[in-house]
């Protein structure tokens, strides 16, 4: 009788020990949880987040303000151009973290004080160098091209050098959104006629794709 309850008693003992060696057992195996990942767009932001082989597209409308107007056709009579509008499409394709190659297409009007219209249609190719900080990017571009110009039934195609500089913040992955100025020389140099190089102020703003 002695026998049979020691052996009831270990029985026993054994069945309430097999669970606490259970949750042991599940607290050495269970692997910690891992912290939550943020989702802002700040945690992204690192001094090479351009790579070769990204691209953006540029949307820009503005502005265009007349300035320094120079040159054998300026001696008597100072330019008679009023303020006028303009808008570009640009493609930028970057060679590494900071420089970026393109193209550009352009096109501007202006009104005279004789109730006329100036129209140039500037294209060519971009250079550029990147500024980041942050959520801020700041390039620094140079347009080489072309310049067909109209003005009454007047046409002449001539040079451009526009050098430029932008700052944009970079609203997510996809978009970032900025204010250009951009200089415009643009030089006639006519078979008969006299040599005049017009400069312009371009701002604009703009929106900027990235892919």
């Amino acid at each position: 009788m002695k026998r049979t309850r020691f052996l009831f008693l270990i029985l026993i003992a054994v069945c309430l020990a097999l669970p606490l060696t259970a949750q042991e057992d599940d607290g050495e195996n269970d692997t910690p949880e891992s912290p939550p990942i943020g989702s802002g767009w700040d945690d992204y932001i690192v001094p090479d987040l351009y790579a070769r082989g990204d691209k953006t597209f540029n949307i820009s409308l503005g502005i265009l303000i007349p300035t320094v107007f120079a040159g054998d056709a300026m001696e008597d009579n100072p330019h008679n151009i009023k303020l006028g509008g303009m808008g570009s499409l640009a493609f930028n394709y970057f060679l590494g973290p900071r420089f970026f190659l393109g193209a550009e297409l352009g096109g501007m009007f202006a009104g005279t004080r004789g109730e006329n219209m100036l129209y140039i249609v500037p294209f060519g190719i971009r250079v550029g160098y990147q500024f980041i900080l942050k959520r801020f990017e700041f390039p620094l571009t140079l347009m080489v091209g072309g310049a067909p110009q109209k003005y009454l039934d007047k046409g002449y195609f001539g040079l451009i050098i526009k050098p430029g500089a932008a700052g944009f913040f970079r609203f997510n992955s996809d978009w970032s959104f900025g204010l250009n100025l951009n200089w415009w020389m643009v030089p006639e140099w006519p078979k008969n006629g006299k040599n005049i190089l017009g400069n312009f102020l371009e701002i604009t703003l703009s929106a900027r794709y990235h892919f």
